[in-house]
């Protein structure tokens, strides 16, 4: 995969880039880059078929709920951050089955897991997210794949930034998804990533 690939150049991709660069800071903004990055390149060395916009659309705005003006106080901010996909969406006349399905690959990727059989774009988010937020499946990727994406996205701090963004999301909503990750280790696992030892 190229660099120009990371970037989807149709009116859907542009408009998703703008609105994540609008509301996410550039750590959170690079993450979202970096996590459809690594689910297109995954997908694409196992010859997976998947909807690259839909992917692409949901990876940029995922963690939009994270975010202070689309922090919700009752859900979860992957709820949230699905909602935002299908206001999005809408405005880009997507069918609703579409925007439904926007949705649902940003919850998903917090849930349980989801195979490539059952949903492939869900899978994909998964992958994408748990590779760059804690190092998981890392050794599946070219280093030389790695190293460039980590220069053309930095980290900038990253994996503490989010941390303490999902940590209050825990403590404010203790039912939540985010708790059960922070709970179950998170704090350890973000911070053995060793993507924050390349860059």
């Amino acid at each position: 995969m190229t660099l120009e690939t990371w970037i989807l150049d149709t009116p859907s991709g542009r408009a998703a880039l703008e609105i994540a660069a609008e509301y996410a800071d550039a750590a959170l903004l690079n993450h979202s880059v970096r996590s459809y990055a690594f689910a297109a390149e995954y997908a694409d060395r196992r010859g997976l078929v998947y909807d690259r916009e839909l992917l692409y659309v949901s990876a940029l705005v995922h963690d939009l709920g994270l975010t202070a003006p689309f922090d919700s106080h009752t859900l979860p901010f992957e709820e949230a951050g699905g909602h935002v996909a299908r206001v999005l969406t809408a405005g880009l006349g997507w069918p609703a089955e579409r925007r439904a399905r926007a949705e649902e690959v940003i919850v998903l990727h917090m849930r349980d897991d989801v195979t490539a059989q059952e949903d492939a774009e869900s899978h994909l988010l998964q992958v994408g997210t748990s590779a760059d937020v804690s190092g998981l499946g890392l050794a599946d990727f070219d280093p030389a794949f790695t190293g460039r994406l980590l220069e053309q996205y930095p980290r900038l701090g990253f994996g503490d930034a989010f941390f303490a963004l999902v940590a209050d999301q825990a403590e404010r909503k203790p039912k939540c998804a985010a708790a059960a990750y922070v709970a179950g280790g998170a704090k350890e696992r973000i911070a053995a990533n060793p993507l924050d030892r390349q860059g």
